[in-house]
């Protein structure tokens, strides 16, 4: 990322390729988790602790979203499933590199069309019971269901045709056409006991909290809107063991508090994501270890199609060059992040600049206006209460007031906004913020997230019907079957301009994300570019 303010420069930023931030959560409902006591005093459970036995963190997002991992996109419920669960594969948190984890070791050859796997011996559930096949078959029915819609599909039902049983410990995937980029996306298929989820009503309880896998830490209590805390499952067995006693995990949406729960004297945390800019020196002097990464993490705007004027591609188009960005970057970003240039960030290795880019333009954004027939247009803002999102509505407000477009500003709990959403409730325009790094870092996945044919986001749009959504669908359905990588980037790049021109779901800026730990406290911590932490490869220091 260019142009980096003097304390940036200072930083130590990680080379990252790719996109994700802060997606979008799917339902809210109050419920404690299974797998656990419910309680906050939970001493069970392996984990050589050392010098610090429970790990206390700090997330800037919501924990009331989604816990399903065929469903999530909550970051906050992502990344405390990377710790609970595990699929046959699972993937690095910084390279994405696949490593065996439920299975015992990667397919051979993943230009093959049916991958087998053996699950590892002795792995269970955090209720004592085995791992079996037929939960791993049980778990890829539930994705590959086409009466089902899951966020999970729209990552494998492209190339996964079906996963059959061999027997008791052994599994088939059998693939649609050769796809070895499909490797490190079995992480996002987190295989889940069917005893415990296949009951009815199961589904709902692994939405509103139930967690039972067969990862290092099991859940032991789940306070939404406050915390969630885990304990080391002492009959893991798999490739990364939990390195703490304990975790607790607290989720602190607003800035000011969860900059307070990491500093001064009386801090009691650990490690925070989320870090704003304007509180790194601040911490820096203060001991912290403070570092973070350019990635896709951005602001993006979700138009409602079904809602006129926003059915017009200008109406969408004039909102988006109406925008001042370099302003929302120097006030609002503190400068660090940058006008989108392209759906996908510029680091990403297929990112090609756009032909359509929005530069701040009011002019043109005011001729497009005229020439759609929109007047006294008045625009409801809903947005995500996310601290850094909140710190750009003014300069949109400012800039779409400046072109006669009166916007009113909406600021929500995300799980709030999503809700309304899945409940199908009309709106006008919502602003939030997206990572798909959250997922991977391949260009076909990334484009999937938001604009799969039968995925959540074009529910929400109203879009998939179009003449031109068929259209694009089919560009990316031949992009993910050309198997040569240099025709293959040539095509995505083609179709990521025809979401440039469309603008239903398309970032406004791209932006950092920073962590700040106490390196006396925590050492082997690797802070991603996209919301949450992992610390399966962190451990106390001294």
């Amino acid at each position: 990322m260019s142009d980096l303010n003097p304390v940036a420069a200072r930083r130590s930023f990680l080379k990252y390729t790719g996109a994700l931030g802060a997606a979008a959560t799917i339902t809210t409902t109050l419920s404690a988790c299974s797998g656990g006591p419910k309680s906050t005093t939970d001493t069970d459970g392996g984990g050589k602790g050392g010098g610090l036995d429970t790990l206390t963190a700090v997330i800037g997002y919501g924990n009331d979203g989604s816990w399903d991992p065929t469903q999530t996109a909550s970051a906050f419920c992502m990344a405390a499933n990377h710790h609970i669960y595990e699929g046959l594969l699972d993937t690095d948190p910084i390279d994405r590199e696949p490593y065996a984890a439920l299975a015992t070791e990667i397919p051979k050859d993943l230009n093959a069309t049916t991958w087998r796997f053996t699950l590892r011996e002795g792995a269970t559930w955090h209720d004592g019971k085995p791992v079996t096949a037929d939960d791993v078959t049980f778990t890829f029915d539930r994705i590959l269901d086409t009466k089902t819609t899951t966020l999970a599909q729209g990552f494998f039902a492209a190339w996964l045709k079906e996963v059959k049983k061999v027997d008791a410990k052994t599994v088939e995937l059998v693939l649609k056409f050769p796809f070895p980029d499909g490797a490190p996306r079995l992480t996002l298929a987190k295989i889940m006991p069917k005893h415990v989820f296949g009951k009815p009503g199961g589904w709902d309880k692994a939405t509103t909290g139930t967690a039972v896998g067969s990862g290092p830490y099991r859940m032991t209590a789940h306070n939404p809107k406050s915390n969630t805390t885990f304990a080391a499952y002492d009959k893991y067995n798999g490739p990364r063991k939990a390195a703490f006693k304990k975790m607790n995990w607290l989720t602190i949406v607003d800035a000011a508090p969860r900059v307070a729960k990491i500093s001064g004297g009386s801090a009691d945390a650990q490690i925070a994501d989320n870090i704003p800019y304007a509180n790194i020196d601040q911490l820096e002097k203060g001991g912290l270890k403070v570092e973070g990464g350019a990635g896709m993490n951005h602001m993006f705007l979700l138009f409602n199609t079904a809602h006129k004027p926003f059915d017009d591609v200008r109406v969408r188009q004039a909102l988006h060059y109406a925008i001042d960005t370099e302003k929302m970057i120097e006030v609002a970003l503190k400068g660090q992040g940058k006008a989108a240039s392209s759906f996908l960030n510029e680091d990403n290795p297929t990112y090609r600049k756009a032909k359509t880019v929005y530069a701040y333009d009011p002019q043109k954004a005011k001729k497009l206006l005229k020439e759609a027939g929109v007047e006294d247009l008045t625009i409801n803002l809903m947005a995500v209460n996310v601290s850094w999102i909140v710190d750009c509505l003014p300069t949109i407000k400012a800039s779409w007031d400046a072109i006669g477009v009166k916007t009113d500003l909406d600021p929500q709990e995300t799980t709030a906004v999503f809700t309304k959403l899945d409940q199908k409730k009309d709106f006008q325009v919502v602003a939030a913020a997206s990572n798909p790094n959250q997922f991977g870092l391949d260009a076909d996945l990334i484009m999937r997230y938001n604009y799969g044919p039968e995925n959540l986001w074009m529910g929400y749009a109203r879009w998939a019907s179009k003449s031109e959504a068929k259209s694009l669908f089919k560009l990316m359905d031949q992009a993910t079957r050309e198997p040569d990588a240099a025709k293959k980037k040539e095509m995505t790049q083609e179709y990521i301009d025809v979401v440039a021109e469309n603008a239903v779901i398309y970032p406004v800026v791209h932006n950092e994300l920073v962590t700040a730990w106490n390196p006396k406290q925590l050492t082997g911590v690797r802070p991603q570019a996209y919301p949450g932490i992992n610390v399966l490869q962190s451990k106390p220091a001294g």
